[in-house]
């Protein structure tokens, strides 16, 4: 369901992919071929969500913000399961591994892998091209090539599998 809040309401660019039981609410910004999975939540009545193109947002996750504290997601990230993002910025091409919670004021770097299951707490920079994992997240270690890879084999499947979605009829 798309609801607007007060005098804002979603701007979803018309070749982005929105499952069924998605909802989203208010200040909300959602660019091209971007794909947002079944059951997620996106309020944007506290602070815009900003959400760049080919970003994925898989199934479960939360988006939210704080006053004053906008939510950012750059181009082409994926957002894995049942994912908490919460007055963040995520740079481009990053990965937010399923389970994890981005809490306010943090910023993950441009093309950065979260693993799953991790907290980055308020404030957290993770720098750019790097593995951080934990609670409280933690650098592991700079990212190679075949990750790099990976992210982009990641990037347009679902970026494929929207479209796929947005051209049948559910059963």
């Amino acid at each position: 369901m798309i609801y607007p809040y007060k005098d804002k309401k979603p701007s979803i660019d018309a070749s982005a992919y929105i499952a069924d039981y998605v909802t989203i609410t208010g200040d909300v910004t959602i660019g091209p071929e971007t794909t947002i999975w079944f059951n997620t939540v996106i309020r944007g009545d506290v602070a815009p969500t900003i959400i760049g193109s080919r970003v994925s947002i898989q199934d479960l996750s939360c988006l939210h913000q704080s006053p004053n504290n906008p939510l950012i997601i750059e181009d082409e990230v994926t957002v894995g399961h049942q994912v908490t993002l919460h007055s963040c910025t995520i740079r481009k091409g990053a990965l937010i591994g399923m389970g994890s919670i981005i809490l306010d004021g943090a910023e993950i770097g441009e093309g950065a892998f979260i693993g799953a299951g991790s907290l980055v707490p308020q404030g957290k920079k993770i720098p750019p091209n790097t593995l951080a994992f934990g609670s409280p997240a933690k650098i592991i270690r700079e990212l190679n090539d075949e990750d790099k890879k990976d992210v982009q084999r990641i990037i347009h499947e679902y970026a494929e599998k929207g479209q796929y979605y947005k051209s049948i009829k559910p059963l």
